[in-house]
């Protein structure tokens, strides 16, 4: 019996030293699977890692939501762009979004929520339609009832801007600021010059203005604070221009 004190020594640490081994390797497993380290078996176990989705690619070089057809109607020399995405093709409610070219990519700088024509878009607008046409459209002038806010686009301020007063009153201050879409308009002439190049049967008069909460004739409508950091923004020397259409005909290919 005189043995029995160190053998019985021996098999406590043997069992003492398996009791640590099996604390270990929980310990190391704890650790693996908690504030986002590898699960799923996916450490040095030889596990097969969960699978991930492949990341989207987004070409900086063009403007997101816009597919071939209209991204190359861009001006090359435009480094400032107005994306209207519609909702839908019969929808008056849309997005704007002002894009700015820094080198050879875009920058989305700023969006809001917008209107379009009350019936939504088309390829061919026709007067009273009231449907705004798809398509890409330089900006060249500005205008409306109240006095220049800092416009870098020529500005023309007169009260001739003013809405009819038989018009529902929550539309009488849509063009207290205006700036022309550049669709069957002479170019360098105030917003309202009723001039139309190809004929009255295709529209005109055609703005981004003073948004009154619904669908427009066929103008594109934001807040007035929008207007103004737009006025303030579009810079002709950057050759400004607005790509406009419901989303699903602004991704067409051809």
């Amino acid at each position: 019996m005189r043995n029995g004190g160190p053998r019985r020594a021996r098999v406590a640490a043997a069992a003492l030293g398996s009791l640590l081994t099996a604390l270990t390797a929980l310990t190391a497993l704890t650790t693996l699977t908690a504030c986002g380290g590898p699960q799923h078996g996916a450490g040095s176990g030889g596990g097969k890692a969960a699978p991930t989705r492949p990341a989207t690619t987004v070409d900086p070089t063009r403007i997101p939501g816009v597919g071939d057809r209209w991204q190359r109607r861009i001006p090359a020399e435009s480094r400032q762009v107005v994306a209207v995405y519609g909702d839908g093709k019969n929808s008056p409610d849309s997005t704007v979004a002002l894009y700015t070219k820094r080198g050879s990519a875009w920058d989305r700088i700023r969006s809001w929520p917008a209107h379009n024509g009350k019936k939504g878009w088309t390829t061919d607008h026709h007067e009273g339609d009231d449907r705004s046409p798809v398509g890409v459209f330089t900006l060249s002038d500005a205008g409306g009832i109240l006095r220049n806010p800092g416009s870098k686009l020529p500005y023309t301020q007169s009260a001739a801007f003013a809405a009819p007063r038989w018009w529902a009153k929550s539309y009488w201050h849509d063009f207290d600021y205006v700036i022309a879409i550049d669709y069957n308009r002479v170019k360098g002439t105030p917003p309202n010059d009723p001039t139309r190049p190809e004929g009255q049967s295709k529209g005109g008069s055609i703005w981004l203005h003073m948004d009154h909460g619904s669908g427009t004739s066929a103008c594109v409508s934001l807040s007035g604070s929008a207007m103004e950091y737009l006025l303030r923004t579009i810079d002709p020397d950057r050759h400004p221009v607005v790509v406009m259409g419901d989303r699903a005909d602004l991704k067409r290919p051809h």
